[in-house]
């Protein structure tokens, strides 16, 4: 069902795939009529003529992007204004839209999260921004509404920020680089490689959007196809779906690792912006006649059957049938897989579900930016619609992604059918998706039409004892499970009708109660700050040399951000820097954070004047060993601090406070084989990290070893391509290799001020 081809392509007449070998600029000349080189052919993709319009550089293979709208939601928006703030804001100098879809349950945390939401509203006035309320809209869908526009790039401080289907060029980064744009600065990437995803026939009756979404990711993320790439998605099998069911594919593109995604446009895109009264903002994408694409997924929509990615990854798909045909296996597979992540820390168990040859499952969610969509929710109530969930340990949650989808599934008495069935209908809210609602007892198997799978991200504290797991869906295949009481059911073995239903977008229930400043600022009004909201605390600028203690030592194939910093009822603590890094790596390595608090101790009383020795004794050691070889070297000209190793870090949320959180604890560095997202290292880099590379198989330390990097400012400085570094051991230096991996001028400019921040403080 899905075809990788080995090397890049030419797409002709937005038809035909010519593949790239020799011959073919003669088949190209044959079909066309004319010659074409590839760099030309290169040119004609959709996303080079979205990037070309946004780039101020001059120079296409250096980018320097100024996007057109930024979104935030209620985890992210307020760091991201008090940094900017920290650096000089007076405006919004673009649109910057405000959502609270994230803290929205007041309850938790006591009045923090209502203040967290009073900072956005009176922040939105005060600099001209929007102020989207809790429980309206998730901030995919709110973009997608009011915000997405043919030809246009949005920045969001929310991974999954995806609008290709309706022709918007969107990236989801850390909140740093919105504060770059919020202080009139731009995002720098390299020319990116765009892969085509060529679309043919269309969907069985049964399949929804996060099949094709599960079934490309499980083709493409091992490999790093498209690994920050932007995805274009042609071929005539686009003209087969819904704007709705593009929608749904889009938005799960985060989860291959690319930079972007763009499809090509038509009257279906068309008539979405007509119906949410912005038909003005369409417009027609489509390659050019000769096309060249650096690599090419071909999708036979017709062969996809109901998916579902298992725990702990999104990538661990299979088909429904092909699980349920060997239970046994992919269960014990799966087990085998969870004790890698999860450290085998606790028991975890899935075969124990089985009775009688089928798989029982104990929850079910249809929610946030992939499944609470309109289309999603009216099939899972046709499929629902008669049946009835029981009165037994399984349920079944619907969250619409916004309050004018809500308003149409009760319209049109899809909510009363899914009510009807014992099901629960809630709020536009993203809680279930990141650890904040829901949240399955324990080792209870939920399968949810929603982002991620991560380990603990339902919100089970891994610390605690406890684990659930959750596998990925889609809402039909889900909603036919629910049906048969639990008992794991593919939407293809539904047997009735799937009504049409004709989407009505109520735009009053956003005129009456969004604020929107229209771009006006409003100095003279005073932000609402509760007593946690935090400013950052000071950073001092990148030392001579450093020295490092190596505080944690991970070996898992991927590290997540959540992993890092976990989420769930941990995201109240967002606003407040210090409190929320006591929770940094909590559930991969408890003892973190105590380490890292220890060595940071040496810096504290370095910079306030005094000798890190007489806080940390052992140091005397250390720099004595240091000493033989570097004389110069004193704690004057050296900074000390904490690193950590990890095989591949930062799959998944675009959060900065994966990385920040670090810092906050006096961490200066990451050491790894590969990052595994751009944005996590953007977010490194941008809070003052150093993101040092090793090579696989090479590991010269230990945890809790030192390491010495001399002359580490000037290498920044001078761009060396590689670092010597060193392990301290008892009586000698042991070198070894670092590199940085290329850095922009202003990166490393960052870097050597100590953090964004301090580059941009007036």
């Amino acid at each position: 069902m899905i075809q990788l081809l080995q090397g890049g392509a030419y797409l002709v007449g937005g038809t035909q795939i010519i593949e790239d070998t020799q011959e073919a600029a003669l088949a190209i000349a044959h079909k066309t009529g004319k010659k074409v080189t590839k760099k030309e052919a290169a040119k004609q993709t959709i996303a080079y003529g979205i990037l070309e319009s946004h780039n101020t550089s001059g120079n296409m293979d250096k980018l320097k992007i100024r996007f057109d709208k930024l979104t935030s939601h209620d985890i992210t928006f307020v760091g991201i204004i008090q940094t900017a703030r920290a650096s000089g804001l007076t405006k919004f100098p673009v649109p910057y839209v405000l959502t609270n879809c994230h803290n929205s349950l007041c309850a938790v945390g006591g009045t923090i999260n209502e203040d967290d939401h009073m900072f956005g509203l009176t922040c939105a006035k005060k600099y001209g921004g929007v102020y989207v309320p809790p429980h309206q809209a998730v901030i995919h869908q709110f973009a997608r509404e009011m915000l997405a526009g043919g030809g246009s790039m949005i920045l969001g401080s929310d991974s999954h920020t995806r609008y290709g289907a309706l022709g918007t060029m969107a990236m989801g980064e850390g909140g740093p680089e919105l504060v770059k744009q919020l202080l009139n600065q731009t995002y720098d990437i390299n020319m990116p490689e765009v892969v085509g995803v060529y679309l043919t026939g269309e969907p069985v009756k049964g399949v929804g959007p996060q099949d094709v979404a599960l079934a490309i990711i499980g083709a493409v993320f091992q490999n790093g196809y498209v690994k920050n790439k932007v995805m274009e998605f042609v071929g005539p099998g686009v003209a087969s779906l819904s704007a709705d069911f593009r929608i749904g594919i889009d938005v799960m593109t985060t989860e291959t690792t690319c930079l972007s995604s763009i499809w090509q446009t038509d009257a279906a895109v068309e008539e979405f912006y007509e119906i949410h009264g912005r038909k003005a903002d369409y417009k027609e994408l489509m390659p050019g006649e000769v096309s060249y694409y650096d690599g090419m997924i071909i999708v036979d929509l017709a062969k996809i059957r109901p998916m579902i990615a298992m725990p702990f990854h999104p990538s661990n798909t299979y088909t429904i049938e092909e699980l349920n045909a060997n239970l046994s296996d992919i269960l014990d597979e799966t087990e085998k897989r969870a004790q890698v992540s999860l450290d085998g820390a606790v028991a975890f168990s899935l075969k124990d579900k089985v009775r009688d040859g089928k798989f029982y499952v104990d929850q079910g969610i249809i929610a946030g930016c992939a499944g609470g969509g309109f289309e999603n929710i009216c099939a899972a109530a046709d499929i629902l619609k008669g049946s009835y969930i029981g009165a037994e340990g399984f349920t079944l949650s619907v969250y619409p992604a916004s309050m004018p989808v809500y308003m149409e599934l009760i319209r049109n008495g899809c909510a009363a059918s899914i009510l009807e069935t014992g099901a629960v209908m809630k709020t536009a809210f993203c809680g279930p998706c990141f650890g904040a609602g829901d949240t399955p007892a324990h080792n209870a198997f939920s399968i949810r039409h929603s982002t991620r799978n991560f380990p603990n991200r339902e919100g089970s504290k891994l610390q605690s004892g406890q684990i659930a797991s959750v596998a990925l869906m889609d809402a039909r295949s889900i909603a036919a499970t629910a049906a048969n009481k639990g008992v794991l059911t593919p939407a293809t073995a539904f047997d009735g009708d799937f009504n049409r239903y004709q989407y009505h977008f109520d735009s009053n229930i956003y005129a009456n109660r969004v604020f929107d400043s229209h771009g006006v600022a409003d100095p003279s009004v005073e932000i609402q700050f509760g007593p946690n909201i935090k400013d950052w605390p000071a950073m001092g600028e990148l030392p001579e040399n450093l020295v490092l203690q190596v505080v944690s030592e991970i070996h898992d194939p991927v590290t997540t951000t959540d992993e890092l910093i976990p989420s769930g009822e941990t995201s109240s603590y967002r606003s407040n820097p210090l409190g929320l890094a006591e929770f940094t790596l909590s559930r991969k390595d408890p003892q973190y954070v105590g380490r890292a608090k220890e060595i940071q101790k040496a810096e504290k009383e370095r910079t306030a004047g005094g000798h890190p020795c007489g806080v940390i004794p052992e140091l005397k050691d250390v720099m004595g060993v240091i000493k033989k070889t570097f004389a110069d070297v004193s704690h004057t000209n050296t900074g000390f601090g904490s690193t950590i190793f990890a095989v591949k870090p930062g799959d998944g949320s675009a959060r900065e406070q994966a990385a920040s959180c670090q810092k906050v604890l006096g961490g200066w560095a990451n050491i790894a084989n590969e990052y595994a997202t751009k944005r996590y290292r953007s977010n490194l880099i941008n809070w003052g990290m150093l993101p040092f590379l090793i090579e696989e198989g090479e590991l010269p330390f230990s945890n809790l070893d030192y390491l010495f990097i001399p002359q580490i400012k000037k290498a920044v400085e001078e761009k060396w391509d590689e670092i010597k570094a060193y392990t301290v051991e008892k009586e000698e230096l042991k070198e070894f290799t670092l590199r940085l991996g290329e850095l922009t001028k202003e990166e490393r400019e960052i870097i050597l001020k100590g953090c964004l921040i301090n580059y941009n403080r007036v």
